[in-house]
């Protein structure tokens, strides 16, 4: 028996409340036994009816499917009692900027992603794939055959994105990593050198080192690089640090 268009969309809206994951269209309408084109014309009604400013939520196209996200008006109401609730998501700078580089130029190696950098990703390649920000691609058909990485459903989703067409420009780029990491509340505070070189890949200098090893303020962050002439990095922002390294990463920037 076909639906009448308020039981659709009442049966859409509960399907897409209770979903972990984006619900795909081809989901929906394999659960409701409808054709897809009615229930993509009570989808658009109902994505319509949430657009009101009285509600609090939308329903948003993200990752090929349908999912309930809180308004951006009420981002810092709903970041602030999410943080009460638990630990956010924290990236220290050389993560996002490794983030940055395959988001821009996926997929890509570990290899091509160090020439990009300048450092050794191992460290933090490890530490997005924990926390599912990126996924293996297979392997590069080249001699060693080297892993490809690329982001995940879960970046899609914690960016708000519908997929990787909708990558938006270097300056959104930063925007949305302070948005979605909490401004600077979501980017990891400075570790001690043991543990940032660990997270890097790379041997942390001796408490003994010499004068004139360069102090923390004039080398990036946990990642061992030092300042170049065009960019002042202790004046940098998370944002800024991020995006700078997706512009090396876009095609002809380097």
């Amino acid at each position: 028996m076909t639906m009448t268009s308020i039981e659709l969309k009442s049966a859409l809206e509960a399907i897409i409340y209770a979903a972990d994951e984006p619900a795909t269209l081809e989901q929906l309408a394999s659960i409701l036994g409808e054709e897809k084109h009615a229930v993509r014309a009570a989808l658009d009604e109902l994505v319509a009816s949430y657009a009101s400013d009285e509600r609090g939520v939308e329903i948003r196209a993200v990752a090929g499917g349908y999912r309930v996200y809180t308004k951006p008006q009420h981002h810092d109401l709903v970041r602030r009692f999410i943080k009460s609730l638990r630990p956010p998501l924290r990236l220290t700078m050389p993560a996002l900027e490794t983030l940055a580089v395959i988001a821009y130029k996926q997929p890509v190696t570990q290899p091509e992603m160090q020439e990009i950098r300048g450092v050794n990703c191992a460290g933090v390649i490890e530490t997005l794939l924990e926390k599912r920000l990126i996924t293996t691609a297979g392997r590069k058909q080249v001699i060693g055959r080297p892993i490809l990485y690329r982001t995940s459903k879960d970046f899609l989703m914690r960016f708000g994105l519908g997929d990787l067409d909708e990558l938006p420009s270097l300056k959104e780029f930063e925007a949305l990593v302070r948005e979605a990491l909490g401004a600077d509340d979501g980017i990891a505070a400075e570790a001690p050198a043991e543990e940032t070189a660990a997270e890097s890949g790379e041997q942390a200098p001796p408490e003994s080192a010499s004068p004139s090893t360069p102090d923390a303020s004039a080398v990036r962050e946990g990642s061992g690089e030092s300042p170049t002439a065009d960019s002042d990095v202790a004046g940098e922002g998370p944002g800024e640090s991020a995006g700078r390294a997706a512009k090396q990463a876009a095609p002809g920037s380097q």
